[in-house]
């Protein structure tokens, strides 16, 4: 389970009802306090049922609502850990608005490390390894994250394919099968467009792994493996601007996770790029 619960709640509130957000509002507001409560103090603070209580622990991936408060106490002696910086505000200066931007994808980088594990990480360099080729989709800003990872693993042994271009990443999803693998992003995970690339590739048995800030949207539930991408949202700034940063830490993540598992093939790769773009630079 993560480490970090409360940034956990805080980057993911839209994906939760309104009685949801009721429960996460009172927890953030003192975790310490909520932390130590019982079920019943926990509703009785913040006017909602037990039961209701008990099915959102379940909800974000926890057995019991015992293990919830276990996490919250965590957080609670280490709050460092999932502070997030506030809005920006009229009496910001340069310095600070730039130390707060800064800091948001600095937290979004803790945050979603946070998040990861080592076996999830083992299994999707697996996925990618033992492909015959590997797909790279994304919409929007989600195709910069894409094709940035096109760019890195084109420096692996690995066949990767991606393009900006809509109509021709539905057409490349399409022709992958079961040997193959894809990495599908999506901030939200809601994107009618990215969802139908996805539906493709798990009709025709390709392995997908899906880098979505939303582990309960369509894509993480309809993906073989969901590395997730946490950011908070603030005025001026999209969580999904952070977010981005945390995205294509992922991706770096992953190739270097291969390129260590490939380490002779990959660095020949390398070598051999180098001299042929070290060709079109003047001397």
């Amino acid at each position: 389970m993560a480490q970090t619960i409360v940034s956990q709640l805080r980057a993911q509130k839209k994906q939760y009802n309104t009685t949801e957000n009721k429960l996460i509002d009172y927890i953030l507001k003192d975790i310490s306090s909520s932390a130590d409560a019982t079920i019943q103090e926990l509703s009785n603070g913040s006017g909602v049922s037990t039961a209701t209580i008990s099915r959102f622990a379940k909800k974000i991936g926890f057995d019991s609502f015992r293990e919830f408060s276990m996490a919250l106490s965590k957080d609670a002696v280490n709050p460092n850990q999932s502070d997030f910086f506030g809005e920006i505000t009229d009496e910001d200066d340069t310095a600070a608005i730039a130390h707060k931007v800064f800091a948001g994808a600095s937290n979004a980088l803790n945050a979603t490390i946070n998040h990861l594990s080592a076996s999830v990480l083992d299994t999707a360099s697996q996925f990618l390894v033992t492909a015959h080729r590997v797909g790279f989709f994304g919409i929007g800003g989600s195709s910069i994250v894409a094709f940035n990872a096109y760019h890195k693993f084109l420096r692996t042994p690995l066949d990767v394919i991606a393009h900006p271009d809509y109509d021709i990443q539905l057409m490349q999803a399409v022709k992958l099968g079961k040997k193959d693998a894809a990495v599908v992003i999506s901030h939200s995970g809601r994107n009618k467009d990215t969802l139908l690339i996805a539906q493709k590739l798990k009709e025709n048995g390709v392995k997908v792994i899906a880098i979505t800030a939303f582990s309960d949207s369509l894509l993480a539930k309809n993906a073989d493996l969901v590395l997730l991408s946490l950011a908070e949202e603030i005025n001026f700034r999209s969580e999904s601007m952070s977010s981005l940063i945390a995205q294509i830490t992922i991706i770096d993540t992953l190739f270097t996770l291969v390129g260590s598992q490939l380490s002779a093939p990959t660095q020949n790769v390398v070598d051999t790029m180098r001299n042929v773009i070290e060709e079109t630079r003047s001397h």
